[in-house]
């Protein structure tokens, strides 16, 4: 059985350290070794926040470097084209196209670059757009966002649907798990 390494990458307050503790917990029920680590950064002030989750028979590291992502998982295009590298030459980046003005943007010193995911598409970066936000507010809150993401992954992974519905029941707050499957569903059908 391969190792399957998956990034997750955002800005900070975006819901991917959720993300990632559900796909780790679904992934040690289904009985695969996981590794996960955390990198936040300045992630309480709007920075890059990655995670590494790693899944297998056997796992030795949690890190992943240039080359060696299968799929990343992005809460916003500019950290996608920021991460791309990490990319294996067939993986798939799935993003979502919320834009999310860095510091530099927003006190005027550099432009946000419109095009990136066209220029990583023309790059042949095997690229899953998603308007994330907009599913996510439809469910019934833009803090679902992870979840609409996850769901596109979703699809990827040898995982049945009711395996991830009972991850979202695991790790969501009861409240929100209703919200949260309404996203899940909305998105994986899209």
């Amino acid at each position: 059985m391969k190792t399957t390494n998956i990034m997750i990458v955002g800005v900070g307050g975006q819901g991917s350290l959720l993300a990632s503790k559900l796909l780790g917990s679904l992934l040690l029920d289904e009985g695969y070794d996981v590794k996960v680590s955390e990198v936040h950064g300045m992630s309480q002030r709007g920075g890059s926040v990655v995670t590494y989750v790693k899944f297998g028979e056997k796992v030795y590291s949690p890190i992943i470097t240039e080359g060696e992502a299968d799929y990343i998982l992005s809460f916003e295009k500019l950290e996608a084209a920021r991460w791309a590298a990490c990319l294996k030459k067939d993986g798939k980046i799935i993003v979502n196209t919320q834009q999310i003005d860095p510091m530099p943007v927003l006190i005027g010193t550099a432009a946000y670059p419109e095009t990136v995911l066209d220029e990583l598409t023309a790059k042949g970066v095997d690229v899953d757009a998603v308007d994330a936000l907009s599913i996510a507010t439809a469910a019934g809150s833009a803090k679902a966002v992870n979840i609409v993401l996850l769901a596109r992954l979703a699809k990827l992974l040898d995982i049945p649907y009711e395996k991830w519905l009972a991850a979202i029941e695991k790790n969501v707050k009861p409240r929100f798990v209703d919200l949260n499957k309404a996203a899940f569903e909305m998105s994986y059908q899209k």
